[in-house]
């Protein structure tokens, strides 16, 4: 069984998260992506959310929000996905860039259009009272 190894930035707003959905896709996913070699959590969530959101994260307001894991999306069984989640203050305004299409802003009731693992982040952030 293998795992990939991902980060994610979690930005709530009122209640809402942001997500991101890439060309030619359904499902919407957290910003983030996979490490680059020697890369720390924090380098990767940075360039990632550049990449994606055009937006620069603050690396020292990075905050560690849990880790969490589920079959991986669009891959075989037994593929699983770790997300590695993180807070971070931002300088700018999310955009879509790179590989994606589209941003936006999901509630707990947007929870079917989300991938597996951000299934269980959803569940986890309305539990706590930070997802309406």
């Amino acid at each position: 069984m293998s795992t990939i190894d991902k980060i994610a930035w979690i930005e709530l707003v009122d209640g809402r998260i942001l997500s991101t959905r890439s060309r030619g896709k359904d499902t919407y996913y957290l910003p983030g992506g996979k490490r680059e070699p020697g890369e720390s959590d924090v380098q990767t969530l940075v360039r990632e959310v550049r990449e994606e959101l055009a937006v620069e994260l603050d690396p020292t307001s990075a905050m560690p929000l849990g880790v969490f894991e589920a079959q991986a999306h669009g891959r075989p069984a037994g593929t699983k996905v770790r997300m590695t989640c993180y807070a971070a203050a931002y300088a700018g305004t999310p955009q879509a860039s790179s590989e994606i299409e589209e941003i936006a802003w999901l509630g707990y009731a947007d929870r079917d259009r989300v991938s597996p693992v951000d299934k269980i982040i959803f569940d986890h952030l309305k539990k706590g009272g930070l997802l309406r």
